[in-house]
């Protein structure tokens, strides 16, 4: 019987042969598995292996494409480079990041302080830690009480577990027609249906949220509303204020993801106008680092008990350690300094962006660490992102946002976070010239 590596390594050595393009879409999974004499399970396993290596790039209804191939036939723009170029990724990273969280460290170093922060800890923390949380999260002129902080091992878990606490199997979660792709992963695995809301320049349009709920009732919707994942939109004070009074009025709790938030901390989340309705979400990896992060859930008092138990039940409760760094960061200034480096940083990343993108239909936020670009015709997203990689480079696209059947934007989303200046500098410039030219500029007869 076949096993899935070699299977892999057959397909790998047809894209590397050019005999499939970068362009190309493999069949559907079953149909492979027919044509190959495995089980559909392995076949699922092929393409994650795939998937793993930079080989392919699957779109939610359209299927999965070739994205790269080490050594092709087919002569492209320029040669291919020689390392990637990682605009998918997106995690700030500062030059004086790792100095300032190494000083911060210092005071955990000694056995006795070491023994007490790898002791096992549960979703509310301590009280000491729910202070310095607090004014972490705090922002424009708002701060959660502390006590209704809560605590997970990162971001991802803390959505999973309110998700999971407030929208039962079956019931159905609305979210913006654009949304946040591990949304969709966490729906699958619930059995919880995601009903796209339309959304407008200023963000998700509160009528919509009215629409979806008169159809069937909505149990919660999610929402971003500050510099959105992966339009950069960032809600008006009015459209945030309507939309608040649309879930008070219907009784919709809101799960609200502030992610990006820190990066606009003079504005006050959806959470300052419906605070009992809404659970924010926020964590510290694009504030911090991603290697020790730590995730919050600010949760109404009616609905703290129950995503406390998801979060035990799930085995989503966080590390001691990180949550004792946390407090001594916050403590010691250093979560302040980062985030204000960090700030600097994206308004530097977004000019880059604006003078290689100028003249393209390209949205973001001056302050964001990602941008939105609509493509010219006659690229589109799959064939767009196939010849970024086979530059070396890799960027997402938009069916990787969408939710359900709706169409695809022909769109791709650009992190900005990931790549040295100069290297951000390089690959833009590449995909401008890209974008200028055409799919069939590529192949040559």
């Amino acid at each position: 019987m076949k096993d899935y590596q070699s299977v892999a390594d057959a397909v790998a050595q047809e894209i590397r042969a050019g005999i499939l393009r970068p362009g190309d879409r493999l069949p559907p999974q079953r149909d492979f598995a027919r044509r190959h004499g495995i089980a559909n399970s392995t076949a699922t396993r092929v393409y994650q292996e795939l998937a793993r290596r930079g080989l392919t790039v699957g779109e939610v209804g359209r299927g999965t494409f070739v994205r790269a191939a080490s050594e092709v036939s087919v002569p492209a723009l320029t040669e291919p480079a020689g390392s990637r170029i990682d605009l998918e990724l997106n995690y700030p990273v500062v030059p004086e990041q790792s100095t300032l969280l190494a000083e911060g460290l210092g005071g955990l170093l000694s056995p006795e302080a070491l023994g007490h922060a790898l002791r096992q800890i549960g979703p509310t923390g301590l009280p000491a830690v729910q202070e310095s949380a607090a004014d972490i999260l705090a922002r424009g002129g708002w701060r959660p009480a502390p006590s209704r902080i809560l605590f997970a091992g990162n971001g991802r878990q803390a959505i999973s577990a309110v998700i999971t606490a407030l929208v039962p199997p079956g019931a159905r979660l609305g979210v913006e027609e654009l949304t946040y792709p591990v949304i969709k992963a966490v729906a699958a695995r619930l059995g919880v249906t995601l009903v796209p809301m339309a959304m407008d320049s200023a963000g998700l349009i509160p009528e919509a949220v009215e629409e979806a709920h008169a159809s069937t009732p909505l149990h919660a919707i999610y929402v971003q509303p500050r510099l959105h994942n992966p339009l950069s939109l960032t809600m008006p004070t009015q459209r945030v204020e309507r939309l608040a009074e649309v879930l008070l009025r219907l009784g919709i709790p809101a799960i609200e993801d502030a992610i990006w938030a820190f990066l606009r901390d003079e504005l006050p989340p959806l959470a300052a106008f419906t605070p009992e309705r809404t659970v924010l979400i926020d964590s510290l990896s694009k504030r911090i680092a991603p290697g020790l992060t730590l995730g919050f859930a600010v949760a109404p008092t009616g609905l703290a008990s129950e995503i406390i138990t998801t979060l035990r039940s799930g085995s989503w409760t966080p590390m001691r350690f990180a949550l004792e760094v946390a407090h001594r960061w916050q403590q010691d200034g250093i979560v302040k300094k980062l985030v204000e480096a960090k700030q600097r940083e994206a308004a530097v990343r977004q000019e880059i962006a604006a003078r290689h993108l100028a003249g393209f239909a390209v949205q973001s936020d001056p302050r964001s660490y990602h941008c939105w670009w609509q493509l010219p015709s006659p690229w589109r997203a799959d064939t767009f992102v196939a010849a970024a990689a086979r530059h070396g480079i890799g960027v997402v696209p938009a069916a990787a946002f969408t939710i359900g059947r709706n169409h695809a934007p022909n769109a791709i989303r650009v992190g900005l976070a990931s790549p040295q200046p100069d290297a951000l500098s390089q690959a833009l410039g590449t995909l401008a010239e890209l974008a200028r030219s055409t799919p069939e500029d590529l192949v040559t007869d």
